[in-house]
């Protein structure tokens, strides 16, 4: 490949992946034509991309655009990018994972520009946990001081309205 080509390739790597900061490597190898169109269009229903690089070139685009990955580069290797989250990404690509296991294996994740593994990147939360978890933190100390102010204010009206029938009940006997 002459420098010419390499360096507009590198320039496509750069504008494609400049703003993803959650992937996943994978190293697809055995799967046919049309099983392959299958899955890739099964992904991008899901907002999901797959896209096939050579390991040299994508590791100095990552390099450059301070994503470091360590572990991915050996044999061919599938970027997978989109979704929601890298949660969400990691879940779809294992169900095929499971399912094409002798044509795909998993590499690594990328969360954030950061490179983590596989299983951590299954336990991360997806995109809609981590706002429902947010939202709740925000409003837990919220909720303990309204259950604080009427705790004892049930309790007093508690005691207040039992006073307030014994006293029914004497003067109607």
């Amino acid at each position: 490949m002459s420098k010419a080509i390499k360096q507009l390739e590198m320039d496509t790597l750069n504008r494609t992946f400049k703003d993803v900061r959650d992937m996943v490597l994978l190293s697809v190898s055995g799967l046919n034509a049309t099983l392959d169109n299958q899955i890739r269009l099964g992904l991008r229903k899901k907002g999901i991309r797959l896209q096939v690089v050579k390991n040299s070139l994508a590791k100095r685009v990552f390099d450059g655009l301070g994503v470091k990955i360590t572990k991915a580069w050996e044999g061919n290797t599938v970027v997978a990018w989109g979704g929601t989250s890298v949660a969400d990404l990691a879940k779809e690509i294992e169900s095929l994972a499971k399912k094409n296991d002798k044509a795909m294996k998993v590499k690594g994740a990328v969360t954030e520009g950061q490179e983590i593994s596989f299983a951590q990147a299954l336990k991360m939360p997806t995109r809609a946990e981590a706002i429902g978890r947010v939202i709740q933190l925000a409003l837990s100390p919220a909720s303990r001081l309204v259950s604080q102010i009427l705790g004892p204010a049930s309790t007093v009206a508690g005691q207040i309205k039992s006073m307030g029938e014994k006293k029914a009940e004497g003067a109607a006997a």
